[in-house]
């Protein structure tokens, strides 16, 4: 199986869902079927690392997110990846107008795919550290529903 997740400029929230995951994937013995990853649909931070703010609000929680670069999506991705997950609707919007005709991937939105309290991922760029707690919040409790739903389809 193969995960992408998507945000606006793959600097907070899409690779904070990336690590994670990855992280859960590899406590449950997955890492050879489950291939995770994210981007973003802009290009704005291609090449660099997470925000500061979202490595340090991750690794208070054990999550490395260091070895990460940010990527946009590209057309590729559409038959690469089985499900692409965005952090809000702007991005499912976008990921819907960049999907080529006949792409394989299934697009939905992370948290409103697992029956969270909210639809989306709010963007914590702009405000203060609470936001990015707030993500991790989220992104951890849909990262347990989203586990559960690739053990049973493997």
């Amino acid at each position: 199986m193969r995960i992408l997740f998507v945000c606006l400029g793959n600097i907070c929230r899409s690779p904070t869902a990336e690590g994670v995951f990855r992280q859960r994937v590899r406590a449950a013995g997955l890492e050879q079927r489950v291939l995770v990853d994210s981007a973003g649909t802009g290009d704005w931070h291609v090449g660099k690392a997470p925000d500061n703010r979202t490595r340090r609000a991750a690794l208070r929680r054990g999550y490395d997110l260091s070895g990460q670069r940010a990527r946009q999506v590209c057309r590729e991705d559409f038959s690469r990846f089985d499900l692409i997950l965005a952090m809000d609707r702007a991005n499912l919007g976008d990921l819907r107008a960049l999907r080529p005709q006949g792409a394989s991937a299934e697009l939905d939105l992370y948290l409103r795919r697992y029956a969270l309290e909210r639809d989306e991922v709010p963007d914590p760029y702009y405000g203060g550290e609470d936001g990015f707690e707030q993500v991790l919040d989220l992104i951890e409790q849909a990262s347990d529903r989203l586990l559960a739903e690739v053990r049973g389809c493997l």
